[in-house]
C-alpha cells in the first residue's frame, strides 16, 4: 500500500504541473512569506491613523503590497489602482473582499513618499531577505558586487555647454558637476539630482544602482548615486548596505581594483575575489587570466540580475524624480526580484 508523506513548503509552492499564472504566483508568495513580520516592520515607520474625512486609513501591508504589484507589472499608481478593482487575482493577493475597492492612487503616492521619506524599505529589503535565508532561498557564503545606469527621461536636450563640460569633468578628474550650474541651467522639466556619464561613445544621464548579491544573483544590498560617481571609491558604502558575514569572498569586476579596496577587504575580514586588472607597459600573466576566468563563472550572475530586471520590471528607467525616491523604486526592484525567483530556487533545491 502507497502511503502518502506530508508535503513541505516545496512541494506546496513547486507543483511543476500548473502553470504560472499570477494566481498561482501569488499563492506561492504568501507561502513564503510571513506577512505579519512585514506589517509589523511596516508599522515601525508608517502609521495608519485616520484619513481626513474620519475614515480608518489603509493598512500599511495592504499598501506596501501595491506597491509590490506596480514593480511587478510596471504599474503606475493610476493603473494599480484599476488592475486591483479589476482583478480577482490582484485582490485575492491583498485580501480585499469582492466589496471592497482598491485605495486611490494619491493615497499609494503618499505611501511611498512617507516610507521614502523614513527611509523604512532598506529595512524592509532585510526583513524580506531574513525570511528568505530561513528557506535557504538566500545563502550569504559569497557576494558579488557592481553597477548599473538607470536613465532618466527628465534630461537635458540638446547639446549644451553643461553636457560637454560635464563630459570633459567625468573624463579628466571623475567629478560631479555642482548643483547650482545644473540649476542655472535648466528648467523644472529636468532632474537635477541626477547627472550625466559617458560609457563608450554614449552619454547617459540619470543614476546608478549599486548592488551586492548573493552566489545566485539575489539582491542583499542597494545603494543608489548619481550616474556620475565611480564604482572604485564607493565599494565600503556599497558592502555595509548587505551585512556580509566575515570570510565569505566578495567578486567584482576589475573596476573595484585598487590597493585602497584590497586592505578594506582586508580590514572587514572578506575575501578579494576582484578581478585583475593590467596595468601599464604590464600585461595579464597566464595564472591572472585564468583566475579572472574562474571568477566570471560566478560573477556574472550579478549581470544577469540586472538585465533581469530590466527586462521584467524596465527597470533601466528612471520612474520617480530625485535620488530618494529612485532608491526607492531600486530597493522595490531588488524585492520584486528575490521574491520573483524564489520559487523556481526553492524547487531547484527541493
Amino acid at each position: 500500500m502507497k502511503i502518502n508523506k506530508p508535503l513541505t513548503l516545496a512541494d506546496s509552492i513547486c507543483d511543476t504541473r500548473v502553470k504560472k499564472v499570477k494566481q498561482v504566483f501569488f499563492t506561492q508568495i504568501n507561502q513564503l512569506i510571513d506577512w505579519q513580520q512585514i506589517s509589523t516592520e511596516i508599522d515601525k515607520y508608517y502609521t495608519k491613523g485616520t484619513s481626513a474625512t474620519g475614515k480608518p486609513s489603509y493598512d500599511g501591508l495592504l499598501l506596501f503590497k501595491i506597491c509590490l504589484l506596480q514593480t511587478w507589472y510596471g504599474l503606475s499608481d493610476y493603473e494599480v489602482e484599476d488592475r486591483i478593482n479589476d482583478s480577482l487575482s490582484f485582490s485575492s493577493f491583498l485580501e480585499l473582499t469582492i466589496d471592497q475597492t482598491s485605495p486611490d492612487h494619491s493615497t499609494i503616492s503618499r505611501f511611498r513618499t512617507a516610507m521614502t521619506g523614513a527611509g523604512a524599505y532598506d529595512e524592509l529589503l532585510k526583513s524580506i531577505n531574513k525570511q528568505l535565508e530561513q528557506h535557504q532561498i538566500l545563502v550569504k557564503t559569497g557576494a558579488i558586487v557592481d553597477a548599473s545606469i538607470v536613465e532618466t527621461p527628465l534630461k537635458p536636450k540638446g547639446k549644451s555647454n553643461y553636457e560637454l563640460e560635464a563630459q570633459q569633468q567625468q573624463q579628466e578628474q571623475s567629478q560631479e558637476v555642482p548643483t547650482k550650474t545644473v540649476e542655472k541651467k535648466y528648467s523644472t522639466s529636468v532632474d537635477i539630482e541626477a547627472a550625466w556619464i559617458k560609457r563608450g561613445k554614449q552619454l547617459k544621464y540619470g543614476y546608478k544602482k549599486h548592488y551586492v548579491t548573493d552566489n545566485e544573483g539575489l539582491v542583499l544590498g542597494v545603494l543608489t548615486t548619481k550616474a556620475s560617481v565611480n564604482e572604485i571609491s564607493n565599494l565600503e558604502t556599497v558592502l555595509k548596505t548587505a551585512d556580509l558575514p566575515k570570510d565569505i569572498a566578495v567578486k567584482a569586476d576589475k573596476g573595484y581594483q585598487s590597493e585602497k579596496n584590497n586592505e578594506l577587504l582586508k580590514t572587514l575580514g572578506l575575501k578579494n575575489n576582484i578581478l585583475k586588472k593590467a596595468t601599464k607597459n604590464k600585461a595579464l600573466t597566464q595564472a591572472q587570466t585564468d583566475y579572472n576566468k574562474l571568477i566570471s563563472k560566478t560573477r556574472y550572475k550579478i549581470e544577469r540580475t540586472f538585465g533581469s530586471i530590466k527586462r521584467w520590471f524596465n527597470g533601466g528607467i528612471a520612474r520617480y524624480r530625485g535620488i530618494a525616491k529612485m532608491h526607492t523604486q531600486n530597493i522595490m526592484e531588488a524585492i520584486a526580484y528575490n521574491l520573483y525567483r524564489s520559487p523556481g530556487i526553492l524547487m531547484s533545491k527541493a
